[in-house]
Formats: C-alpha cells, sequence, structure tokens
C-alpha cells in the first residue's frame, strides 16, 4: 500500500481543494487524540469534505487505493471511536463541515440536519421555534449529530424519550463502496424489508459514514421542577423511582442518582456546589419533571402530592425543590460536576455499564462490596441515570497509587472483574459511550456468540476490505 499513498492523496487534494484536505501537524494534533486523552493515533491527513457527494467521492477513492477511513464527529466520545491507530495508515475524516440545519418542521415536529451540526446548535433551533431536541449531554457544545447517531448517545432525558436512536427518523449515510443510501424522509408505516437506517445507528462508523439525519424534536418545555431528595439506600431510590413514575407518569423526565461520597467529592472539588440538604444522606436522587403547555398548570401540584406521599411512606427522608433556574441548574451542577470530581481525587477506572432496570440497585451493592473485597483500598461510586438501568460505575484507587502503574496493571483487573459481573447480570458492558477500542477485546470476550458472529457478519458484508473505522468496535 505504501506506493499508492502519494497517489492518493494528490488525488484527494485536488478533490477537496486546501480547505477540504491537509496534512499539515498542527492542524491535525487537535484531533489525533481523544477527548479523554486516552489514545493519540496518526493519519495521512485530515480531510474535510463540505458535501455529502464530497464524502462519497472520497470513500470511492479511498477504496480504490485501499486506504483506511476514521469518521470523526466533535472529538468528545469516550471510547477512542474517533482516533486512529499509531500507524499512520489511515485518513481521518471530519464531517464537521457537513453542518447545514434544515427548517424546523414545526407541525411535524422534525427537523433535516447535515452530521456536522451541533448538538447545542440543534437545541438552539428548536427552541426557537417552541420545540425541543430531546437528548442532551454534558458535550453539546461539540458532539456532532453524526457522531451522537453513531454511537447511539444517551443522557438524563433517555427515562422519557429513549436513547439517540428512537430520535432519528430518516438517515443518510454513504456506504464502504461509495454508494449513497439516502432514507431521509420519514414513514410512519414502511415494510420494504430490514430498517436498514438502523443498521448504522450504534455502528460506531464501521458500516457506512452518516452524512445526515431527520431528527424528531418533542414540544417545548414550558415549565419544569427539580427535585433534590435524600434517601437512606440505593434499594430506596429505586423505590421512590417507581412511586414517581406512577404518580407523574410521562412528566417524568429524568431520574438520577448520587452517592453521598461523590457529593462529598463535588463539594470538596468546587466549593460553590453544595449539598442542598440540611443533612447528609447516604444517597441523593435528582428528579426533573417537565410540562408542556397542557400540563404546565397543573405540574406543582401533581410534584407536590408525589413528594408528600412518598413522605408519607417512608420513601425519602428530605428534599428540597429548586426555586428557580438558577438553583435548578445548579442542583444538575452537582451531578455533572460528579466525574471530574471524582478524578481529581485520584486515579480511576469509569465504566458506563447497564443491567436490567429492576436489578440494578442489587448490582451496585453487590459489585461494589465483591470489588473493594478483591481490590483493598479502592471505593467504588456509582452514580448516573438509575431511570433506565445505566449508571457510571466508577473506582477509585488507593489513595497514593501511582495513576500510570496502577491503571495498567490493578485497573486493567478491576475493569476485567467489573465487566465479568456485568455480564454475569445479564448486563451491557456499554450502555451510551459505545465500544470504540476501548472495550474491543472484551467484547470479543464476553458477547454472545451468536450476536458476535451476526456483528461481524454484517460488517463483512457491508465492508468486506474493513477499510472503514478499522479497530473499533470489533476486532480485527
Amino acid at each position: 500500500m505504501p506506493e499508492t499513498i502519494p497517489s492518493f492523496l494528490a488525488d484527494l487534494t485536488a478533490l477537496l481543494g486546501p480547505r477540504g484536505f491537509t496534512t499539515d501537524p498542527d492542524l491535525l494534533a487537535p484531533w489525533l487524540t481523544d477527548w479523554r486523552g486516552r489514545y493519540t493515533g496518526r493519519a495521512l491527513g485530515l480531510a474535510s469534505p463540505a458535501t455529502t457527494d464530497e464524502v462519497a467521492a472520497l470513500v470511492r477513492l479511498a477504496a480504490a487505493h485501499g486506504i483506511p477511513l476514521v469518521p470523526q464527529g466533535g472529538n468528545s466520545g469516550m471510547s477512542g471511536g474517533a482516533t486512529p491507530d499509531a500507524s499512520g495508515t489511515s485518513l481521518l475524516v471530519s464531517l464537521r463541515r457537513l453542518n447545514t440545519l434544515g427548517p424546523v418542521d414545526t407541525e411535524n415536529r422534525r427537523i433535516t440536519c447535515g452530521a456536522g451540526v451541533v448538538l447545542q446548535t440543534l437545541h438552539t433551533a428548536a427552541e426557537a421555534k417552541g420545540l425541543r431536541f430531546p437528548l442532551t449531554l454534558g458535550g453539546k457544545g461539540s458532539a456532532t449529530v453524526g457522531g451522537l447517531i453513531a454511537t447511539n448517545a444517551g443522557g438524563p432525558q433517555v427515562l422519557r424519550h429513549g436513547a439517540m436512536r428512537a430520535q432519528v427518523l430518516g438517515l443518510e449515510a454513504v456506504l464502504p463502496d461509495g454508494q449513497i443510501y439516502s432514507a431521509l424522509t420519514p414513514l410512519k408505516k414502511d415494510n420494504r424489508g430490514f430498517d436498514l437506517k438502523q443498521l448504522f445507528i450504534g455502528s460506531e462508523g464501521t458500516l457506512g459514514i452518516i452524512t445526515a439525519a431527520t431528527l424528531a424534536l418533542a414540544p417545548g418545555i414550558v415549565e419544569r421542577r427539580v427535585v433534590w431528595a435524600g434517601v437512606a439506600s440505593i434499594q430506596a431510590a429505586r423505590t421512590l423511582l417507581l412511586h414517581a413514575e406512577q404518580a407523574l407518569g410521562e412528566v417524568l423526565e429524568a431520574f438520577e442518582v448520587v452517592p453521598h461520597s461523590a457529593m462529598e467529592a463535588v463539594e470538596a472539588y468546587s466549593p460553590t456546589l453544595r449539598n442542598p440538604l440540611d443533612a447528609p444522606h447516604a444517597w441523593y436522587a435528582l428528579i426533573e419533571v417537565v410540562a408542556d403547555a397542557a400540563g404546565a398548570d397543573t405540574l406543582d401540584e401533581r410534584v407536590a402530592i408525589m413528594l408528600a406521599e412518598a413522605f408519607d411512606d417512608g420513601l425519602l427522608a428530605d428534599a428540597a425543590i429548586a426555586r428557580n433556574e438558577t438553583q435548578a441548574e445548579a442542583f444538575w451542577g452537582i451531578r455533572e460536576t460528579v466525574p471530574a470530581a471524582e478524578r481529581a481525587k485520584g486515579p480511576a477506572k469509569q465504566h458506563d455499564i447497564a443491567v436490567p432496570v429492576e436489578s440494578m440497585p442489587d448490582f451496585i451493592t453487590t459489585a461494589s462490596a465483591t470489588l473493594e473485597a478483591a481490590f483493598p483500598g479502592c471505593h467504588t461510586a456509582a452514580f448516573g441515570h438509575l431511570g433506565d438501568g445505566n449508571v457510571h460505575f466508577h473506582v477509585i484507587a488507593p489513595p497514593g497509587a501511582e495513576r500510570t502503574a496502577w491503571e495498567a496493571g490493578e485497573g486493567k483487573a478491576v475493569t476485567t472483574m467489573v465487566h465479568d459481573l456485568v455480564t454475569q447480570w445479564g448486563g451491557s458492558i456499554s450502555a451510551e459511550h459505545g465500544i470504540g477500542q476501548m472495550k474491543v477485546d472484551d467484547l470479543a470476550r464476553l458477547a454472545d456468540p451468536a450476536a458476535l458472529s451476526l456483528l461481524r457478519a454484517v460488517k463483512h458484508a457491508l465492508d468486506p476490505a474493513g477499510l472503514l473505522n478499522p479497530g473499533k468496535l470489533l476486532a480485527r
């Protein structure tokens, strides 16, 4: 392959021009390391096509020369899925110039946009028309639509609205041979075989390069209430969740949990964030309830009844309702600061896991005890989206541990045990962050053989040469 590279680069330069292709090391450097700083690779250059047709021509050119392609959106992924390997033989393909944002269809509550549209931009466009895109996350200022679809991203609103997969009504993607698969027009009913767009959602760029999507929008929020509640245990938090679901129905937007150890870490890390409750509690539940125009008038009453009944039934010990938007954002600020606060305490292994919703409290209790016994001095902290069975399960190294040595040694054994336990409980080693390159080996080791066989068969059928995002999701 090396002898074909000069010809490939010359053809690519002619195709995309100076705005669309560069080999400048300074321009390349920021995109060769993943957001978490765990993976750094090399690339032949950075291609930035501006249209779907340019993406298709680029893919055809790469296929003719046997050049691997690594698609990249906002480079805000958590599993190294958009970082090239160290060989320097692949081309990094940025989709950020595909940032066309179509008009908001207020009647049908949907919008068609390019893969490079940033999530925050999408939010702003929808809100300007009295609607909203019901998925958000900490990286909304850099995460792109294409990347969110490719990883089937989640977030707090999954409890009510589902993950990214549920928001995609139509899709456009370039296949590994350069064909354009276009299914942007949404249909309520379509029985022409497989739902092909679903193949690309969560495929992490291994089956095709997503270039555009038609997305569902939801009615805008007129009123919201955010509650911070103290509970005695993670099991009590689950009982409170069931009560809230029954009492509030579809206005329950999010239900997050934070252990007291994480609350302490946040207070130490960011003194402006304080526990909203006067006394400490073993666990805290962050509850968000929202209403559009149709339900705004009764929202306060429904929240008050839900909390009063929870107090009467002994489901919670104390609770605070945010008095205004500033305080509501402060409550959420606690939850969103937990990852940074835990990292500041020292080396840790972070795991994005899911088990059946009803099993999560017992999994947290059992797995925490098992890990802390197996690795003396380590401490576990599980927090996040209890309502949809997904928590971020952190295992923090003993005090004084040296980061590099611990992560490469005992830390790897910790992750192996966490993933083994999750699999034994019928769960997933990746709930919302994707497999990327971080979890390739464990997926190959732990996945159901039939499921793994199907994944590999689909990959081989669509990308027999293995040129799209090699080394991600599936082992080579």
